[in-house]
Order: C-alpha cells, then structure tokens, then sequence
C-alpha cells in the first residue's frame, strides 16, 4: 500500500471508527446505557451470565421509547416493526453529513462493504426496489428448497468427521463449514476455494460494527478488498462458464429494466457472503447451546420431530443472530407518542423485541413448541426483510436436527465464549465432547 492510499485509509478510519470508539468508550464510562449494551457483548457468555439481555430489560424497563448519548432506543415489539417498515426512516450510516461525512464518502476504499452502497442492506427505492426484484427472482422458494438435500449430505458428511472426537471446536468444525459449503454452492464456487470463502467470510464479518480498533479495520479492509478481487474474476469465470447455481442465475438475470451492473453484482454476492453466512453461523451455533443447555426440550423433539421447524423459530427469537439494527428519520414523525426529528437514530433491538412480553408469554424461556415463534423480527421488517430467510431457515433446521440426531449424547465442554462483534452475535468458540 501507498503512503497516499495508507494515509487515504487511516483518515478514513478515524472519522468512521476512531472517533466514535473513543466516544463510545467515553460514554460507557459516564453509565450510557447504550454504550453499555455495546461494550457487554464482548463479556456475553453462555447461559443465564449472559450481560446483554439484563441490559436490554434494562431499556424496556425505562419505556417503550428512550433515549441514549446516541440514538433513541426501543426494545417493544410494535414500535421496532414500526421503524422498520416505515417510510419516515431509511436505512445508511447516519452522520454522513456535512464536511466529515464528505471526507469519509472520499476517502471510503472502493471495494464492495455489506453497509455501503450499492449493497441491499442500505439502498432505498428506487434502486432497493430494482435490486430487490432481481434478486428474489433467484431466492425462491423452489430454488431453496432444491438445496436441501444437498444441505442434508453435506451435514451428513462433516457430521461423519467427528465421529469419536472427545473434543471438538463446532464453531470451527460444524457451524461454520455447513453453511460456507451451501453458500459456495450458491456462489459457484469450487471446493478448491472454500477455505479462502471462509477465511474471507471471517474476516469481513465485523465490517458491520461501528468503532472498529485500527489493526481490526486494517484487517477487515484487506479482506475485503481481496474479496473483491476474488469476486470479480469469479464473475468472469461463472459469464463464460455458467453453471448450476444462483450466482450464475444471478449474472444472467435481466428484466424490463436490464440486470445488475458489475458493481450491483459483487455487492450482492458479498452481501450473500457476509450476511448469509455469517448469520447462519450464528444460528447454528446459538442453537446448539440453547438445545444442550435446556435437554427437557430436546425431549420434546424427540417425541415430536415435526417440531424441528418451529424450534428454528424459536432459536432466531430467543437468541437471534443479529442484536440490533438502525434506521434514520427521513422527516419528523411520532413514534410511541414522542416526536422524532429529521436525522434523528433510532436504534431497534431486535432482541429485545423478541423477548417483548406483551407478545410473548414467559419470553426468558425457551420453547420448542411455542405456537408464536415466527413473530420474532430477527430477520427484520418490511422492504429490508431479511432475503436469505428461507435459506437460514432450512439450513438451521438440517443443521440442527442432524447434530442432535447423530449425536443425542453431544456435550458441550467449558472454554465456550461469544464473538467480539458488536452487531452479529454468535459464538467463536463451541467446544464439544461427541458422545
């Protein structure tokens, strides 16, 4: 790297990490509580110590809707799917005004981010729209499905890996290898270069946290911008050999008003990358330990496989993948009786509106047969709804059932510990005995 180009990055580091790190920490020092929230996640561990959810009772305690150094904050159920399906916010990184907004903007590398333009995750209509309705040509149910059974051998296959092992990493083993093998499928890519798809997937996935530490930036930014290399020779390759998966789909895809462009396309191969693997993982892995730790309920599913589905569900509401999520007011509006001006944040939790328990009975407890599971909002809301749901949902429900069927005696051993993100929350480590 350049003197320019590394002193283009450091600037850029600092305006959109470096400074909201410091005031972050600065805050948490003062007894924010928001800043609090954020910093518990790295002391989140297994079980009833788990930090985060005392603080999120926390901020519904304060009311439905509240304040922080930061953002308005609201963990009820009705007032996050508000937020999110509203047409007074939008998605994007708020602050992104001004002088300082125009120098991040210029000094931003320029390879493909799951929060930066034109990735699903921020754009609005129109081009939300467009890029939405291409890309659900290629996430349909019937193509979904047709991976099920290919998920089913692939869990299989790794599951046959730790027959015997008295200890095992699942993070590294288990949760993570299952869905980088289907998103390979998806991506085309050959078994030759899934190790470099998971090497890239782990490191980019804290590029969806704000204050980020320089040495972890740096990190993330030369992962992705090794990715982007990758990617677009990949998207060569898959132009003049189309194949049998959604990313060749995806290439070939066009309708009244043309197909994506070389950089719509890398962003949302990165998005399915980044988002839906890692999430995946997540829920793989947070599902393991709520089903081990809670055996009354692994009766349950014995007695009653068909309820493998619904424990998904369940899994997503009590421990979802992702904690929270943002939106900024696009102009003044009310939401649970407070104004809220243009500009403003509000920060919807997504895992506090699943524990809401004015729509949850006994929400702390887990409960493979609760009838209203599904009304979780862990894949979000309205047009940003999640568009790998139906792929989690069937690789969590493969992936799940066939650990648990394989290996009813599974322990889980101590040294167990959470990742270091902020936003995703899943664990890094998950050691085992097979049983």
């Amino acid at each position: 790297m350049t003197v320019i180009a590394q002193a283009r990055s450091f600037i850029h580091w600092g305006i959109a990490h470096g400074v909201p790190r410091a005031v972050l920490r600065a805050a948490a020092r003062r007894g924010d509580i928001q800043a609090n929230l954020i910093a518990s996640s790295h002391d989140a561990k297994r079980g009833v110590d788990d930090p985060v959810f005392g603080i999120i009772e926390e901020i519904r305690a304060q009311g439905p809707m509240n304040s922080s150094s930061f953002s308005r904050l609201t963990a009820d159920h009705a007032l996050v799917r508000e937020v999110l399906t509203s047409n007074d916010f939008r998605t994007g990184i708020p602050g992104r005004t001004g002088a300082l907004g125009r120098i991040a903007d210029a000094t931003a590398p320029r390879t493909v981010h799951p929060v930066e333009a034109p990735s699903l995750l921020v754009t609005e209509p129109p081009d939300h729209t467009r890029y939405r309705k291409l890309v659900m040509k290629v996430f349909t149910m019937r193509k979904v499905e047709a991976l099920r059974s290919r998920t089913q051998a692939i869990a299989d296959e790794l599951l046959d890996e730790l027959k015997g092992r008295d200890h095992v990493d699942l993070v590294e083993a288990y949760c993570a290898r299952l869905p980088v093998t289907v998103i390979a499928q998806i991506l085309g890519v050959p078994d030759s270069q899934q190790q470099r798809v998971l090497e890239f997937g782990a490191a980019a996935a804290p590029s969806l946290d704000l204050g980020l530490p320089w040495s972890q930036y740096r990190t993330v930014d030369r992962a992705l911008a090794d990715f982007d290399g990758w990617l677009g020779e990949h998207l060569e390759y898959l132009r003049r050999h189309p194949g049998d998966n959604l990313l060749s789909d995806l290439v070939a895809v066009r309708d009244q008003d043309g197909g994506l462009n070389e950089t719509e396309l890398r962003s949302t191969a990165g998005l399915v990358l980044a988002a839906g693997f890692e999430t995946t993982v997540n829920l793989l892995s947070n599902g393991i330990a709520l089903l081990h730790d809670n055996p009354d309920q692994l009766a349950v599913l014995r007695d009653d496989p068909s309820l493998w589905s619904n424990t998904v569900e369940e899994v997503l509401r009590l421990d979802p993948p992702v904690l929270l999520t943002g939106r900024a007011c696009i102009r003044e509006t009310e939401i649970g009786g407070q104004r809220i001006r243009a500009g403003d944040l509000v920060t919807t939790l997504l895992a506090g509106a699943n524990r809401d328990p004015a729509v949850f009975t006994d929400p702390a407890r887990f409960d493979v047969a609760r009838e209203n599971a599904r009304e979780h909002l862990s894949f979000s809301a309205g047009r940003h709804h999640c568009l790998g749901a139906m792929l989690a949902r069937m690789e969590g429900e493969v992936g799940l059932r066939s650990i648990f069927e394989r290996y009813p005696d599974l322990t889980l051993l101590p040294g167990a510990h959470r990742r270091s993100t902020r936003i995703l929350r899943g664990f890094e480590v998950l050691p085992a005995r097979m049983g």
